[in-house]
């Protein structure tokens, strides 16, 4: 099944923030001109885009994999799964996620992963055949994430800052500073304490339930703006 793509830069992010493969390394130098033709985002914003860019294309695809393990795998506090951040692993959140699911399939969208419906990058691609101001809408949803996102790998100093600043100017720059601050506040596990980090990942199962209005009202409006008819996104290389 396949969607025509309405935003290649929607695109470009999701595939930034994928697990990185020798494919995604050799797409790169399209990835990049995308981005750095993105007129919504700034100079600024493109230019620090520009090293995960060249690191993603240049590095060992080994010490990539493992970059991306250690910051988005084995932290909770990083995790790129949307709902995640929201209400963890309650039963909320799997309603919230059958929600998801059914907004997808309705959109004629079929995500070739096997990563649950909320991670960032499946978001993003499916947002990509979204129009321009809905899409903009639903990342204004999920703007004080990006933001803490961000925040948390300014200080681990990690090139992928630079793609949740941009995801932020998409979003329309705005972020609920009160939200913000009480995600920041969450004690993060230390990613090489394995003892700890079993620990806080060992909560209860996502419970995919029947009520597709489970969780909180932000999640629900998020998926009631995502709720318009769509294609499903090619790669950004087909186009």
């Amino acid at each position: 099944m396949t969607a025509r793509l309405k935003d290649r830069t929607l695109k470009a992010l999701s595939l930034l923030l994928s697990y990185p493969t020798r494919d995604l390394q050799r797409a790169m130098p399209e990835i990049g001109g995308a981005l750095a033709a993105e007129t919504r985002l700034t100079a600024v914003a493109r230019r620090d885009l520009r090293p995960l860019v060249e690191a993603l294309a240049a590095s060992d695809i080994y010490e990539l994999e493992e970059q991306y393990v250690m910051l988005f795998d084995r932290s909770r506090t990083l995790s790129l799964n949307l709902f995640e951040h929201v209400h963890g692993e309650s039963r909320d959140r799997g309603g919230a996620m059958v929600s998801l699911v059914e907004t997808y399939r309705e959109g004629g969208f079929d995500p070739a992963t096997s990563e649950l419906p909320d991670h960032l990058p499946v978001l993003l691609e499916f947002l990509a055949t979204r129009p321009e101001g809905e899409a903009r809408e639903v990342l204004a949803d999920a703007a004080h994430i990006f933001e803490v996102l961000r925040e948390r790998l300014l200080r681990r100093d990690s090139a992928y800052t630079a793609v949740f600043a941009a995801l932020t100017q998409l979003a329309g720059g705005t972020a609920d500073a009160e939200i913000v601050q009480d995600l920041l506040a969450q004690p993060e596990a230390d990613p090489n304490d394995l003892e700890a980090l079993d620990a806080v990942w060992e909560e209860s199962e996502v419970r995919f339930g029947p009520d597709p209005n489970a969780g909180c009202p932000q999640v629900r409006d998020m998926l009631a703006r995502m709720d318009m008819p769509a294609k499903p996104a090619p790669d950004l290389a087909a186009e």
